[in-house]
């Protein structure tokens, strides 16, 4: 459910202030460590309750708190008061005389004006809509399905409210504990069914209320009682069959006399007048009244299922809304078209946003999450106007049919249909809006004084095949110019000789941009010839916007080139699998990333350089004791070598208009040009010779392993790699002595290259297509991707005559049915030739889906999800059968939706992401406890700024709940945990590969607190989604199954286990650590089975592993050894109890072969990588360094403690003076080379007392 701030409504976009309805988050920071305190609330016919508040609030921000808790909505038009004194809105609270912790505040009821009814009928509306599982799905959005978890028959409250309880007994526990299904047990080929994905079934359905509310007929209110203060008439029907009218004026609600035949406007005997709309309606409605409070205490859920995500995340199956549709007062009562009336001026407020001041922390946080609201209700904006614009409901602002542009809720949407042809038509044109989007982010990233250099908000709307680019009125195109501003083109290839001091302060922050995003000044020959300076591509311009600000457009070649496609010779013939080689569009540019760590990369050549060119003159000692200048020869040696722009220090910049097509450089700039040239040429060869080998290599043994096609394109982004470049990564894969490990890799990206170029024909295949047409004919496209020699001629005419009942009337039979002849063969033959000309395939795709599935194991249902997510296509949940040729797998009416896909900028947390990256920095350095706090410090922050509804939350959150849990704190890992999957299936998606490891975790937790029927469930719920999402053919398949090899018991463990060793040997390799660990692991469960001579062979296995990798006196390796030698000495007694004649031993194994519930949960920590598996040697030595100075430093204090008196009052008189010397910054320490003794022993001084 959207709030106002997902509406577009410019004067309702805040939201809660606070990081939840009572004040402070569970993980936050310390109570009242951050300045919150309680104050009391009464008045307005509400119960008196307590909120917590904190002083920098706004008197506004308080009412808006207030207005969400459940005591006060839906009433609004509200103030707050104290000692009968109205609070200002815009004042602090802080401010506010006589405001103290415990103050009681009234809330006071202000007069209603035509809008703001309008709004609290709105509130009414959406309060009385009843919550199902169902809504977000319907809608498109991804749902939360943890609940439906925890769901039995004795308990059917949510798993916030009963917090699971758990059992009393271990008897009791074991009894609940399920079965794992046949369809998740290791080796069946069967798919889990689609069906239990999501939530089917309802709770019970939410009472109704009224039985209609809407706009009398009576409306508008003639003039003569618009004079008197009737705003509007609003229809009601009750439950009890009675049927009045009400009128809406400023000091509320009333019933008035007129009936469906007579208009009486004057009020009804005896009747009050209401502040609110729902008291009025329990007045005239007991049934109401009743209902109403059922809904006030029904079961309240956590904020992060209860608040709107920022952004939308699509769900690709749905449930049928044939029989789940409900009817809506919102339409009746006019509220879509009233309150929207008004359009938002998107860069005003996010302009605004980004001029709130930064001197502080609360300054800070306040400004994120304002940047937060605006860009997340921006791109709801251009959701909504895509639809709007597509179907059909705005006009064209510009009666243009080849580049028609649209103005809808005031966003601007352009649809190009020609482009320049050097650009390289249709392609070209969507990779100029993806780089235009990119380059907007990162000038929007840019910090300090750079942030005085502003863009306009830019989304891309991808839908029913067109793809448009929304953005917010640019500044000054529709007011006056005003002569003390000069508005207009200040900077750009076309901009004239213009000097001014707007201009210089111009040059001065693109200059200053320049140098962040590692762009060098360059200069070009302009249109007349004339010597043009740059800092960015010739396509830029800076201009002055009506509004006083320095405004950059058209940024989308801000990147350098990419040399690797782009061919200097057009008559050159390029060997396959070389480059550079030629690509469909010319706009192929590097990405931020790569820049990056190509950078890093030259720097490290750089220091290399330097101490080579040292020890060729005399030797780095040498050089350093000696006179500068062999220094500094040496420093420009390696500068030259490395190709650094400057000749005294390190400095790598690119000129990003080297290789664009037009563009001239003055001949004196020809070295400056060739080394340019060789850079990036550089820069293409590090892709290929570094970048893709580094990501190989991450792909065996990382932690983080690509599941889907979005983390696929996240790794990928990450290491710099562009998504042209999947073709020679797949050739790479096949040519590596190693593809038989990255099997899982070739899959993922031959799935990619076949969605990206379904999607590209999908585009132009669905622009043709009637309105009436639009379901069928997806349903039609997707069945030729997914079933071989698929034809409408081979599944019969069933579907065209629908299709042909649906189109009202005849007319235009022909070219409306066209995308009927698309057949399955045709379609994968247009894929086959786009994935040759894109990629370069060596192999091809094959003739049809079939080739795929059977060389590489690609699952059609991993394919048809893909799809879906890539088109915004939503299916009804059901199971389809994808090998079936007789028959379409997929109808017209599986097909419940169409939907936006927008790509937008994302807004920066700053101080937050700070805060996690230190923390993240103190756990490699084992600070857990320095990490703890940090990572409560930076959860408290993320909650400030998006209430945790954010991937980078998400991640925090569940680290935060892994050191937890290493720290001994099971308890409140688990609380957290169960936060991070739900926050992680609304933020990321219900099969998102992130929400699929977030359940594997929650399971360790839940099994540390003893709720293993419920931990089991949440492994099942991982592994039946890792199935759907990409097969069982994975290695996070074997960390899924090793997890349930070790919660359940007998065959079914011993089951688990040996597919989790056989995939880990098979992806990691015999050797791996990990396969050590599964070796180590069966060895224990065979043991326990009483298979001593099986148990012993494992663990061979494991103790071999670890001796080579480890050493003989690693700790590992004497644990292993010890392991082997009890099961070598068990295996002897029993081997003896049989040649004895079978003499009676014990059924149990000695105690050293039986795990304990805590050696259990260990070894599900390291399964799960929340500990290591290998002990850092490095590590063990610093902590028994600090062990050793920590004692030191003990029994140095207690020596100084144990001085006679007259020495220790000496000391004392000179304590100030020690104090200042230790407030010294540690940089002056470094600087004169105080001893760390010398240092300890200041403060051993200072401390005594």
């Amino acid at each position: 459910m959207r709030d106002t701030a997902k509406k577009a409504n410019g004067e309702k976009r805040a939201m809660d202030v606070s990081c939840s309805a009572n004040g402070k988050k569970a993980t936050g920071s310390k109570k009242d460590d951050d300045g919150s305190f309680p104050v009391k609330i009464q008045g307005a016919g509400v119960e008196a309750f307590e909120l917590q508040v904190h002083g920098f609030w706004l008197v506004q921000d308080a009412i808006v708190t207030l207005l969400g808790r459940e005591e006060v909505a839906p009433r609004s038009s509200v103030a707050l008061a104290l000692s009968g004194v109205t609070l200002d809105p815009m004042t602090e609270l802080q401010d506010v005389k006589g405001f103290k912790a415990g103050v009681t505040l009234r809330l006071v009821e202000e007069p209603y004006s035509p809008r703001s009814a309008q709004a609290h009928l709105a509130r009414v509306q959406e309060m009385l809509k009843a919550v199902r599982p169902q809504d977000a799905l319907m809608e498109g959005r991804s749902p939360a399905v943890l609940n439906t978890l925890t769901q039995t028959a004795e308990a059917p409250p949510t798993l916030h409210s009963s917090k699971n309880k758990r059992a009393n007994s271990k008897t009791e526990q074991s009894a609940e504990v399920p079965p794992p299904p046949a369809y998740i047990l290791p080796g069946v080929s069967e798919l889990p069914p689609l069906t239990i994905l999501l939530p089917t079934n309802t709770h019970s359905e939410a009472p109704s209320y009224l039985l209609d509310l809407s706009l009398s007929c009576w409306n508008p209110p003639p003039g003569f009682r618009k004079l008197q203060g009737d705003f509007m008439y609003i229809s009601v029907h009750t439950l009890e069959g009675k049927q009045c009218d009400i009128t809406s004026c400023p000091r509320g609600f009333y019933i008035n006399r007129s009936t469906l035949e007579v208009f009486d406007p004057r009020p009804a005997q005896s009747t009050p007048v209401c502040h609110c709309l729902t008291d009025l309606l329990s007045h005239i409605s007991p049934q109401f009244k009743h209902n109403l409070s059922s809904l006030r205490h029904r079961p309240s859920l956590p904020a992060e299922e209860t608040l709107s995500t920022p952004y939308r995340t699509l769900s690709w199956l749905g449930v049928s809304s044939l029989h789940s549709h409900k009817p809506s007062f919102r339409g009746r009562l006019g509220l879509d078209q009233d309150l929207n009336v008004q359009a938002a001026d998107w860069n005003k407020e996010l302009q605004a946003a980004r001029d709130l001041p930064q001197r502080s922390l609360e300054e800070r946080l306040q400004r994120d999450r304002a940047l937060l609201q605006v860009n997340s209700a921006f791109v709801w904006a251009v959701a909504q106007a895509a639809e709007k614009v597509i179907d059909g409901f705005v006009d064209s602002v510009n009666a243009s049919h080849e580049d028609p542009a649209f103005l809808c809720g005031g966003v601007f949407m352009s649809m190009p249909a020609h482009r320049d042809h050097w650009l390289g038509g249709e392609r070209s044109h969507r990779a100029a809006q993806r780089h235009e989007l990119r380059c907007v982010q990162a000038y929007s990233d840019l910090e300090g004084d750079l942030q005085n250099l502003h863009t306009i908000p830019t989304a891309l709307a991808d839908y029913r095949g067109v793809r448009l680019s929304a953005q917010g009125l640019a500044p000054g195109i529709q007011g006056p110019e005003q002569a003390e501003i000069p508005n207009g083109l200040l900077y750009g290839y076309s901009a004239g000789p213009l000097e001014n001091p707007s201009r210089r302060k111009l040059l001065e922050l693109l200059a200053q941009s320049a140098k962040a995003l590692s762009l060098q000044r360059h200069v070009v020959l302009g249109p007349t010839g004339h010597q043009l300076p740059l800092f960015t591509s010739v396509d830029a311009q800076g201009i002055l916007g009506a509004d006083g600000r320095y405004y950059l457009l058209d940024v989308y070649r801000t990147m350098p080139a990419d040399a690797n496609f782009h061919v200097e010779d057009e008559g050159a013939v390029t060997e396959e699998g070389s480059f550079p080689r030629r690509y469909p569009h010319v706009l192929c540019r590097l990405r931020p990333e790569l820049v990056k760590a190509f950078i890093q990369h030259k720097h490290a050549q750089f220091s290399q350089r330097v101490k080579t060119h040292m020890e060729e003159n005399e030797g780095v000692e040498e050089c350093m004791k000696s006179a500068d200048s062999l220094n500094i020869d040496a420093v420009r040696k390696a500068c030259k070598d490395v190709g650094s722009i400057s000749d005294i220090i390190f400095e790598m910049r690119f000129i990003p208009n080297v290789y664009s097509p037009g563009v001239q450089f003055p001949s004196s700039d020809s070295d400056a040009v060739e080394l340019q040239k060789k850079l990036l040429k550089e820069a293409a060869s590090f892709i290929i010779n570094d970048r893709i080998p580094d990501f190989m290599n991450d792909c065996i043994h990382g932690t983080d392993i690509p599941m889907d096609g979005a983390s696929l394109r996240q790794a990928l982004h990450q290491k710099g790699i562009n998504l042209r470049y999947l073709g020679h990564l797949i050739l790479s894969i096949s040519q590596s002595d190693l593809k038989h490990q990255l099997r899982h890799i070739m899959r993922l990206a031959f799935a990619e290259i076949v969605v990206r170029c379904a999607q590209r024909f999908f585009s132009g295949y669905i622009q043709g297509v009637e309105t009436t047409n639009l379901s069928a004919a997806a349903s039609h496209f997707l069945c030729c991707l997914l079933v071989p020699h698929f034809s409408s001629a081979s599944t019969g005419e069933e579907s065209k005559k629908r299709s042909r009942r649906r189109g009202r009337g005849g007319g235009g039979a022909a070219d409306s049915m066209a995308w009927t002849a698309l057949s399955g063969n045709e379609l994968w033959s247009l894929i086959g030739q786009d994935a040759q000309e894109t990629y370069r395939l060596k192999e091809g795709l094959g003739s049809n889906v079939d080739h795929l599935v059977e060389q590489y194991g690609l699952q059609k249902i991993s394919l048809l999800r893909e799809m879906c997510l890539k088109t915004g296509i939503q299916l009804r949940l059901r199971e389809y059968i994808l090998d079936n040729r007789n028959k379409a797998p997929i109808s017209p009416d599986d097909v419940l939706n169409i939907l936006p896909v927008v790509k937008h900028i994302t807004t920066t947390t700053t101080d937050a992401t700070r805060m996690f990256k230190a923390a993240q920095n103190s756990l490699q350095k084992g600070l857990l406890e320095q990490a703890y706090e940090q990572l409560k410090e930076a959860t408290y922050l993320f909650g400030r700024v998006c209430d945790d509804l954010h991937p980078e939350a998400c991640r925090c959150l569940s680290q935060l709940a892994k050191v937890a849990y290493v720290q001994g704190h099971p308890a409140e890992a688990r609380s957290v945990q169960l936060r991070v999957v739900v926050i992680s299936e609304r933020v990321l998606g219900f099969d998102h590969p992130n929400t699929i490891q977030q359940y594997v975790l929650l399971a360790v937790y839940l099994l540390a607190g003893g709720e293993t029927a419920l931990a089991q469930r949440c492994l099942y719920r991982a592994k039946v989604l890792l199935l759907t999402v990409h097969g069982a053919d994975h290695p996070y398949t074997a960390v899924i199954d090793a997890s349930l090899g070790l919660v359940l018991q007998g065959e079914q463990s011993l089951q688990y286990l040996q597919s989790a060793l056989k995939l880990n040997s098979s992806f990691r390799g015999d050797t791996d650590l990990t396969t050590a660990l599964m070796h180590h692991l069966l060895a224990q469960r065979l043991c326990l089975a009483g298979d001593y001579r099986g148990g012993m062979n494992h663990e061979k296995e494991a103790h071999s592993i670890f001796q080579s990798k480890y050493g003989e006196d690693h700790p590992q390796t004497k644990c292993s050894a010890d392991f082997l030698t009890n099961i070598t000495q068990q295996a002897v007694r029993v081997e003896r109890s049989i040649r004895q004649g079978g003499a009676e031993l014990c059924d149990t194994p000695p105690e050293g072969l039986v795990p304990s519930q805590d050696t259990t949960l260990e070894q599900l920590a390291l399964v799960n990588g929340i500990l290591k598996t290998s002990y850092s040697t490095r590590m063990m030595e610093f902590k028994e360094k600090l062990k050793e100075r920590k004692a030191a430093e003990e029994a140095e204090k207690l020596n100084w403690r144990t001085l006679n008196q007259p020495m220790r009052a000496k000391i004392q008189s000179c304590r100030p003076v020690m104090e200042r010397i230790l407030r010294r910054p540690q940089r002056m320490w470094n600087r004169q080379k105080v001893n760390h003794r010398k240092l300890t022993l200041l403060r051993n001084l200072t401390t005594l007392k």
